[in-house]
């Protein structure tokens, strides 16, 4: 069926409201704006569906998510009548049409005879993933973009363990999509309907304190807190999201005595008034929290994104300006703590493990293992870090792992959660930041003795953004051509060896494939370069862009930074 008769098709179909129907209608003379709509479905991923929202087949509308669900209800029933009523528990973040597509999702479930529990308002991200595995659910489905505009939305599916969708339902959601009408095959009933009868519960503050029991047994050693906390200050904001209750109430259970909110972005709005993009990965979007920390004298800046599953930092500098702690940099003073921390009050396991992925920092392998800590890297995603501790538990508890981090400002603790946990990492973060503030240090003087004990190390991501309707072929095409004709040099440095995740082969220029990668199946290309540098090149999973990582380390941070500059500046040379 092509563009056109897809939009007809949506036009001539009773399923939609007068207001759709007239949005629609209002673009029938815009020829490009009908295609970008119809053309082709939003993909269905491991990580479920994300796109802005609109009318249309390739916009996140109820009609699309209701579809989803549809398809997400026929693998759940094909478990089997005990995996129906386990059943799914439902969330929602702050942006708008957020809790309307949560609850539709949850009456298609309940249309189909699959219990749903539903929270009774936002919720953090890590809160879903803890209430599948704490509620024995089945399944979990996540209303939220995480920090993308607010022109997005999107639908995050779990599985039983609490983590993202295993690749083969997620597969199988995705074919079934491709088979079901999206108007005529959903099984529909009203919310409210499903509520009186029992087959949508809510979820309240029961939950709230049950996770946040889990969330605060993670402290290792609170009373560095309390020490400090007459002097110690923090300015918190949420972006106007579903921190907003949870970060803080963490943080005062934790004693922290001077949590100071960014009031303005305290507000929940899925418009995010005060920020051009919700990320707490962008300085930018944290200058009223800034402005805040100046005025009140605080050492420290914590942000977490609109769903709560990200954490951002900054810190005070001895020039009083305030220092981004990029996501790579926090991982290591996270893994670097939670190691001495642990040894130092016996906790430590003696088959400790840390993990992080395969684009995140080399310095974190030097920390485990200069601690005789056992490292795994995995694909990037946090499905895949929770898939390692799947295998650490199947070999009968081989390795118990401390914590896994991305460098894209996610962390992990604990075995209640398995995604990225803004909630429990504001808390480590802070007690950390608690320890060094008794020394006498910020967390920007506490990173410098990082690199003088393990040496120098840098990272930096690009964004090639490829947008349009084009923008996929361009990103296919740039993947191809480096994959069939690797570049034997990069920025004038020799490439040693290419290693393809995509089929797991390892090639040197000149020999070609010389082995095999311990792991593929990822659409990542990864160079090794004679200087000691990665040059990492993957496309995005949830946006228009290609993604490239340089991991790069030195004699000292001037040749770190010389080195992440020259390579930067060839990255940019690949945009097309």
């Amino acid at each position: 069926m092509s563009y056109k008769e897809e939009y007809q098709r949506w036009l001539d179909s009773p399923a939609l409201s007068t207001a759709e129907w007239e949005e629609l209608k209002a673009i029938e003379n815009n020829e490009k704006e009908i295609e970008s709509r119809f053309f082709a479905p939003l993909e269905f991923g491991t990580a479920g569906l994300r796109g802005e929202m609109a009318v249309g087949l390739r916009r996140m509308n109820v009609h699309v998510i209701r579809h989803a669900t549809q398809a997400f209800a026929e693998v759940i029933k094909a478990e089997g009548a005990e995996a129906c009523r386990k059943g799914v528990v439902v969330c929602y973040d702050c942006r708008n049409n957020s809790e309307l597509f949560a609850h539709e999702a949850a009456a298609v479930m309940a249309a189909n005879g699959i219990h749903v529990r539903v929270f009774d308002a936002l919720r953090p991200t890590p809160e879903l993933s803890y209430a599948v595995i704490h509620y024995g659910a089945q399944a979990g489905i996540n209303v939220t973009a995480s920090h993308n505009p607010k022109e997005y939305n999107g639908y995050k599916v779990y599985w039983a363990d609490g983590a993202q969708l295993p690749p083969q339902h997620a597969a199988a959601i995705a074919d079934l999509m491709t088979k079901l009408n999206i108007f005529k095959d959903v099984k529909l009933m009203p919310f409210d309907a499903a509520v009186q009868q029992g087959l949508i519960e809510y979820l309240g503050e029961e939950t709230d304190e049950a996770f946040l029991k889990e969330v605060m047994a993670m402290a290792i050693d609170p009373e560095a807190v309390r020490r400090v906390a007459d002097d110690f200050k923090i300015v918190y904001t949420p972006f106007h999201g579903c921190g907003w209750h949870l970060v803080p109430e963490a943080l005062h259970r934790l004693g922290v005595k001077h949590v100071i909110p960014v009031k303005e972005q305290m507000v929940l709005d899925g418009d995010f008034p005060t920020v051009v993009s919700p990320n707490p990965e962008n300085p930018e979007g944290f200058y009223l929290a800034v402005d805040l920390a100046k005025e009140v004298g605080s050492d420290l800046i914590i942000g977490t994104d609109p769903d709560s599953d990200r954490v951002g930092v900054m810190v005070r500098c001895s020039d009083g300006e305030y220092r981004t702690i990029t996501g790579n940099q926090m991982g290591c003073l996270l893994m670097d703590y939670v190691i001495t921390a642990r040894r130092a009050n016996g906790t430590l396991p003696k088959n400790a493990a840390g993990l992080s992925t395969i684009v995140s920092t080399k310095m974190v392998r030097k920390i485990c293992e200069d601690n005789g800590v056992h490292f795994d890297e995995t694909f990037t995603g946090f499905k895949f870090i929770a898939e390692k501790l799947a295998e650490y538990a199947a070999a009968g508890g081989t390795y118990q792992y401390l914590m896994g981090f991305e460098e894209s400002y996610g962390y992990m603790m604990g075995d209640y959660v398995r995604d990225k946990d803004a909630v429990t990492a504001s808390m480590m973060i802070t007690e950390m930041a608690a320890h060094y503030f008794e020394k006498g240090m910020t967390l920007a003087d506490a990173l410098d003795a990082l690199y003088e004990k393990y040496g120098q190390f840098g990272e930096k991501t690009l964004n090639l953004v490829m947008p349009g309707l084009d923008g996929l072929e361009k990103m296919a095409a740039l993947m191809a051509e480096l994959r069939e004709t690797p570049p034997e040099k990069i920025a004038d440095t020799a490439v040693l060896r290419m290693r393809d995740y995509k089929d797991g082969s390892v090639k040197v220029p000149g020999l070609g494939k010389v082995e095999d990668t311990p792991m593929k199946g990822s659409n990542v290309l990864y160079f090794e370069l004679e200087d000691g540098t990665s040059f990492i090149v993957r496309p995005s999973g949830t946006e228009p862009k290609i993604k490239i990582y340089i991991l790069a380390q030195g004699a000292d941070k001037a040749d770190v930074e010389a080195k992440v500059e020259k390579y930067a500046a060839f990255a940019e040379t690949l945009k097309r």
